[in-house]
């Protein structure tokens, strides 16, 4: 059995044999405790871990959520799955979330336990439910099976071997099915090292908030071999290295996901030191579809992993094979064949996938172009100065964009940035009107989720008459036509 250490965190790091201890101390515990499922709420670190583990080897269905989920939203997600136990470090949330009872183990976290007032059937092979707060705010709940969880975690090990990864570092929340499965799953199913210090020690702070000193000294302390990072947090270490901050130079793999990446902040990530490649995943495929290598050119998301096949519909949605999940919460079994991904891409020839944005929000111009909104915002986006930002022009000669500045940003540096991005995108894709955002975009104002992700409904209805404005002013600044304009066609 190993003796080194697999899991680190800012109290110390335990062995192997160490760990199983622990599980199958956990594990006691939990076999006297109601119900199938199990609901984990607690910040990252070695007792998160154990945690999981102790479910999965328990044959009970483990039910992350993240701590930047609302009390709302807990809720929601707790009597969706009904789930009578909860772990969690923070005994005052279990209270308010309904629960009683706890007693906290010697290693940090409590356990809480409820009645439930109905039985709540969960998909047969069920593993694990993860939540999403998709853009209506209300979380949904993905059912996924071990064998699947298993076949992305085996996947990436293959990967992981190839890159000589070792050492990962956890910068995104565990409850993350990012984090969980490609992060902390691949190192430990190497016999590797998985560091987990509490997020803000890695700078991460909710869902959306970054200090990227806390994350450029996490890593120079911990020297991960990888990470997982969002691209706006890649984009803030870049942005500190270009000002003169070290990066460390041990790096093997820092793996961008969550979002669409600007090729041009993968380009100068790497001349940085920093080997950036950019992944694509869902959660109903169980976290990552596709990845690049280093040393793979910057502009696709990667090859897609081995146990996967994709195919690309007529209307250009990719549809994905050899991934079932056990389906969706309070629904009815999937439907048999390829997974529907909602996404538009297309393989080129390299065999590489590209994902170029959402049926949903796709744009076609007053030209007939179709445009994913996601491809200018992500250009935009590249940019430090840029904190969020929103594309538009369903029907419009042109694309017209809200952002949100970080900081105090001069409007004159703002439309440099507008240039820069549309220097790098096709003149039917250049952003040919912005506005400044009032406010950023966020679960306050309704113009966000709680994890970050942007609501483009509510803020079109902020927005759409000034945007709306700024194409009307463009339109009038033209000359009317007259007979002198075209005199050739004019009878």
């Amino acid at each position: 059995m190993s003796r080194h250490a697999v899991l680190i965190d800012a109290k110390g790091a335990l062995d192997d044999a160490t760990v199983n201890g622990r599980v199958e101390a956990l594990g006691a515990r939990l076999d006297t405790c109601p119900g199938q499922v199990v609901a984990l709420l607690a910040d990252n670190g070695i007792d998160w871990l154990v945690a999981d583990r102790t479910i999965r080897r328990a044959n009970r269905i483990a039910l992350p959520l993240p701590t930047f989920f609302t009390d709302a939203q807990c809720r929601h997600a707790l009597d969706a799955a009904g789930a009578p136990v909860l772990l969690t470090d923070d005994p005052s949330r279990a209270a308010r979330l309904g629960f009683s009872a706890g007693a906290k183990s010697s290693h940090g976290l409590s356990m809480w336990i409820r009645r439930n007032e109905s039985t709540v059937v969960v998909p047969p092979m069920t593993s694990k439910i993860t939540f999403t707060s998709g853009t209506t705010g209300q979380p949904k709940g993905v059912c996924l099976t071990a064998a699947q969880l298993s076949a992305v975690t085996g996947s990436l090990v293959q990967v992981a071997r190839e890159l000589g990864i070792r050492r990962h570092l956890c910068m995104l929340p565990l409850a993350v099915l990012l984090e969980n499965v490609a992060g902390a799953d691949v190192a430990l199913a190497l016999d590797g090292e998985c560091v987990v210090p509490p997020l803000a020690d890695v700078g991460l702070h909710g869902s959306s908030s970054f200090d990227v000193r806390a994350a450029l000294a996490a890593l120079h302390r911990w020297q991960p071999d990888s990470v997982i990072l969002l691209p706006q947090m890649l984009t803030a270490l870049v942005a500190a290295a270009e000002a003169g901050a070290t990066v460390p130079r041990g790096l093997k793999l820092v793996a961008v996901g969550g979002a669409r990446v600007s090729p041009d902040l993968i380009t100068r990530a790497r001349a940085l030191g920093l080997p950036a490649c950019e992944g694509y995943g869902l959660s109903e495929a169980g976290s990552v579809v596709a990845l690049n290598r280093p040393d793979d050119a910057p502009g696709a998301v990667g090859r897609v992993l081995p146990h996967l096949r994709a195919e690309i519909a007529p209307d250009g949605e990719i549809l994905l094979h050899g991934s079932r999940l056990a389906g969706y919460l309070g629904a009815a079994a999937p439907a048999g064949g390829p997974l529907h991904t909602g996404d538009i891409g297309h393989v080129d020839v390299r065999g590489c996938l590209h994902v170029t944005g959402r049926i949903k929000h796709q744009i076609i111009t007053g030209f007939g172009r179709n445009v994913a909104p996601e491809w200018p915002e992500a250009e935009l986006l590249a940019a430090a100065a840029v904190a969020q930002a929103v594309v538009f022009g369903e029907g419009r000669p042109g694309l017209a964009a809200v952002i949100a500045p970080r900081g105090e940003v001069t409007d004159e540096a703002l439309a440099a940035v507008v240039r820069a991005a549309n220097d790098r995108l096709p003149d039917y894709a250049r952003i040919t009107h912005w506005l400044r955002a009032d406010a950023p975009f966020s679960a306050l104002n309704g113009q966000a989720t709680d994890n970050g992700r942007v609501r483009r409904d509510p803020i079109f209805r902020a927005y759409g008459e000034r945007l709306a404005a700024l194409y009307s002013a463009a339109h009038e600044a033209h000359l009317p036509f007259t007979e002198e304009t075209f005199p050739d066609v004019v009878s």
